[in-house]
């Protein structure tokens, strides 16, 4: 469903050379899509979620109108902000109000699925690509901590005062890295990146899928570095 593959226009904006066409452009916008927030929302959510919430709607409103008035890849730029605002407002549901239930963070991201999988046989194809991988990649990262035993520790760091979180995160971090838990979450990401690989190949908004979970492998790799060498930076805690 994700790797669905439909042609994209290979023309450049104005001001790019003749090779960022739509096939680079598009992929790497997703990735700042995914890159840029995430070290800034649940910072951003936790002192004003009602405020960041509502910021969906004039990203959606932005997202429509490139859609409907913008041309070549601007247009396309419109559909992928689309699929960016639904991760975003799920994001900002989930650390605003239930971020010390992880149990709630997937089905909390998973809210606007439905609307994801019809947008793939239409014209918001890339909304679909840009969301159903940045879904899944979510879901391997909870299954990660679920799998290594970090799930009870997750309401423990967020609900401990500033002084204790820290070292809580830190601890976790170091969890990660216990043999049994390395090797599986290993796997994990050669599995992920194999997956990541077949969906480039195919082109398309299959690749807008492929750079969006692969920027969400490579994020899950910052934080864990975040969370050993400067806990208050990974805008966690």
């Amino acid at each position: 469903m994700i790797g669905t593959s439909t042609a994209l226009s290979s023309r450049s904006l104005p001001f790019a050379g003749p090779l960022l066409s739509a096939e680079i452009l598009l992929p790497l916008t997703a990735v700042l899509l995914v890159a840029v927030p995430v070290f800034l929302q649940a910072p951003l959510v936790r002192q004003a979620p009602l405020a960041a919430a509502l910021f969906t709607l004039p990203l959606v409103a932005a997202a429509v109108l490139l859609e409907r008035h913008g041309r070549g890849l601007w247009q396309q730029f419109g559909p992928l902000l689309v699929g960016f605002s639904g991760s975003w407002l799920a994001g900002c549901l989930f650390w605003g109000w239930f971020r010390e239930h992880p149990l709630l963070h997937l089905p909390i991201e998973a809210f606007a699925l439905p609307l994801a999988l019809a947008g793939l046989g239409g014209r918001w194809r890339l909304a679909g690509a840009f969301y159903l991988a940045s879904l899944l990649g979510t879901a391997a990262t909870d299954t990660a901590i679920a799998l290594t035993g970090l799930m009870p520790l997750w309401p423990q760091v967020l609900s401990a005062p500033l002084s204790e979180a820290p070292l809580l995160l830190r601890q976790a971090g170091e969890t990660v890295l216990e043999p049994a838990n390395i090797a599986l979450v290993t796997a994990m990401a050669a599995l992920l990146i194999g997956v990541c690989a077949q969906l480039w190949k195919q082109g398309g908004p299959a690749r807008v899928s492929a750079a969006t979970l692969a920027a969400t492998l490579a994020v899950d790799g910052l934080f864990l570095a975040a969370a050993l060498l400067a806990p208050l930076s990974s805008g966690l805690i």
